[in-house]
């Protein structure tokens, strides 16, 4: 069992990293010197579980224990109640490894890439104080929708796993930042991350993308969306699906987009909440409006004769989608994509 090196009055940083320890004993240090120690670092050593004294070193705010080869974190780490980071990437853990009560923990980076997770455990979903989380190079196959439970975040990281499917709820976190989702299987891009205005980088590439919905353009302090490696589609879809609207659609959509006035006492409440749920068709020469009847179509943004972003578009009607033309911009393209300036967007593809 190793012992721990002399330290002076004033070390609060412990490197005790590729000494091959395969366990270590902190015993012989005072209660002082234990309170002293603020940052401890076991990194690339042999440690299959975590040292019992580590749990006892009441002031230690960061813990990295990457490279190890660690499979549980004993229920004595809850006492480590100043912990701030804690890295334990590249060892053996999974969503079996950790305390009942570790969501109770006031942690503000939790770095568990490199490990065995097949799901995020629980208690990470409690962990409110979370700024950071990242579980890249696991074996997740989705993010759960109690991630909105994270309202802190700042930065996800989840590349490398198995994702097929981002979950609308992930639009919840509205600190996010940072969210790096690449190297997964992910498919479509769920049209409520535009809800993400303090999102500066998205990292979506090596996915199996062909479209991004159209509402992408709403991330106005993106600065960086990385796409390469996705199956995105480079001529427009000639094939569209759709399905004639119903009578009910059919006579909401002449009440909204005729201006007919109605008032509660004219309708029941299920067709007032039906009539406010009236999607605006986005080709701008077309006034209509549809609710569950519609077009998928896929056109691009043109910009700087080089860089093109395909776009989903839901269409009131057929008749509403231009034919396919060598111009990649479509006749039907918004007004609110026509005012997005090509060098942001440019800076946004090459990301």
């Amino acid at each position: 069992m190793a012992r721990f090196p002399s330290m002076d009055d004033k070390c609060a940083v412990l490197h005790l990293s590729r000494m091959h320890l395969d366990d270590l004993n902190l015993d012989h240090l005072t209660e002082s010197k234990r309170k002293q120690i603020q940052q401890l670092h076991l990194t690339y050593n042999r440690l299959l579980l975590l040292p019992p004294s580590v749990c006892f070193l009441p002031n230690l705010e960061y813990l990295d224990m990457s490279n190890n080869a660690l499979t549980v974190i004993p229920d004595d780490f809850m006492r480590l109640t100043n912990l701030k980071t804690f890295v334990a990437k590249n060892n053996l853990l999974n969503e079996s490894s950790f305390p009942k009560e570790f969501g109770s923990m006031q942690v503000e980076t939790l770095n568990m890439s490199g490990n065995r997770f097949e799901d995020i455990p629980t208690q990470f979903l409690k962990m409110t104080t979370l700024q950071s989380l990242s579980l890249g190079g696991n074996r997740l196959k989705d993010i759960p929708s109690e991630i909105e439970n994270l309202t802190s975040l700042e930065m996800l990281y989840l590349g490398g796993n198995l994702i097929s499917s981002i979950p609308p709820e992930v639009a919840n976190l509205t600190s996010l930042r940072y969210l790096v989702l690449c190297d997964n299987r992910i498919q479509s891009i769920p049209p409520q991350l535009s809800k993400l205005h303090s999102l500066l980088s998205l990292s979506l590439h090596n996915n199996l993308l062909t479209f991004l919905p159209r509402e992408i353009l709403s991330l106005i302090h993106l600065q960086e969306l990385s796409l390469r490696g996705n199956p995105l589609v480079v001529r427009f879809i000639k094939d569209m699906t759709y399905d004639p609207p119903s009578l009910m659609e059919l006579a909401g959509r002449t009440i909204k987009s005729q201006n007919l006035p109605f008032h509660s006492c004219d309708l029941p409440s299920n067709l007032i909440h039906y009539l406010n749920l009236a999607s605006e068709c986005p080709n701008p020469k077309c006034a209509g409006v549809y609710f569950d009847s519609c077009v998928r179509h896929i056109k691009f943004v043109d910009f700087c004769g080089k860089y093109r972003l395909p776009l989903m578009h839901y269409l009131c009607s057929p008749q509403c989608s231009s034919p396919c033309s060598s111009n990649p911009q479509s006749d039907a393209e918004s007004e609110e994509e026509n005012s997005v300036p090509a060098d942001r967007l440019q800076r946004v593809l090459l990301g």
